[in-house]
């Protein structure tokens, strides 16, 4: 094992391969559809650091294995919210850093994106440089069907992405889209069958690996000035949904998706 790739040997619960030269690809691989577990939670925050910081790397890839990009939040991750405000406080400051880092990280990372794509597992895919999703991808924010705002990333960058309208419409709903209607209305980057994902993911990541280094980053950290002007507007949709975790709904939330029923929400409706 090389010196680079002993960086990357702190962070076990992700996949890492070298498909070509300067390309890093990160796979989500892990249980119940690549769930995100508290340890991968806390590695997904921080991996974009050691991307950052390996002069081997030039691009990375973000991909899923086996059926789904990622079913979101594991349910001991969303218990730990639950229950805990010490694990609430540390897992808040992981979301914010997870965002903040793939922002602030200087390579440009292409996400690969098919099957289910959820929660906390749709965040670096959606704030990915270039974004690439499958015809057959389900692509679902699924805060407010769990009972909390819609946090993580989706206020800074879904408004910008798609307009406003739709934002609105996708996040207060949790309707899924698929890979198709994500690219139709400007949500991701491009569109391909599912068989054709990973090449072209790997093409686009070839090209920029190929690119001139210091003017693709300094474009990607210039455009990334939209998503820091709004970090004031990111900072409240965490809140928001990190203090849902501690009400009513959320619990219902996650027993009705333990239960794979609808949930029935009793929460205040007051403000």
């Amino acid at each position: 094992m090389s010196a680079s790739d002993d960086r990357f040997a702190e962070f076990p619960s992700l996949r890492f391969e070298r498909p070509a030269e300067g390309v890093l690809r990160i796979v989500l691989d892990a249980p119940g559809l690549n769930s995100v577990s508290p340890q991968m939670h806390r590695e997904l925050a921080d991996v974009w650091l050691a991307v950052d910081r390996d002069p081997s790397v030039r691009v990375a890839i973000l991909e899923g294995e086996g059926k789904a990009f990622s079913a979101g939040g594991s349910f001991e991750l969303i218990e730990a919210m639950l229950d805990d405000f010490e694990r609430r406080a540390v897992i808040l400051r992981e979301a914010r850093d997870l965002v903040m880092n793939v922002l602030n990280c200087s390579k440009p990372i292409v996400s690969a994106i098919h099957g289910p794509a959820v929660g906390a597992g749709l965040v670096a895919a959606m704030l990915a440089d270039v974004s690439i999703a499958a015809k057959d991808a389900r692509i679902i924010d699924g805060h407010t069907r769990l009972g909390v705002a819609a946090g993580d990333h989706a206020a800074i960058c879904w408004p910008l992405l798609c307009g406003m309208a739709k934002a609105k419409y996708y996040l207060l709903t949790c309707e899924t889209l698929s890979g198709e209607e994500a690219e139709r209305i400007g949500l991701v980057s491009l569109c391909c069958e599912r068989d054709e994902l990973h090449e072209r993911a790997l093409d686009v990541a070839k090209r920029l690996a190929g690119g001139a280094q210091s003017a693709i980053r300094w474009t990607k950290h210039t455009l990334n000035h939209w998503y820091r002007i709004m970090s004031p507007t990111f900072d409240a949709s965490l809140g928001y949904e990190f203090l849902g975790f501690t009400g009513p709904d959320a619990a219902e939330g996650l027993a009705s998706l333990r239960e794979k029923r609808d949930p029935v929400f009793t929460g205040p409706t007051s403000e």
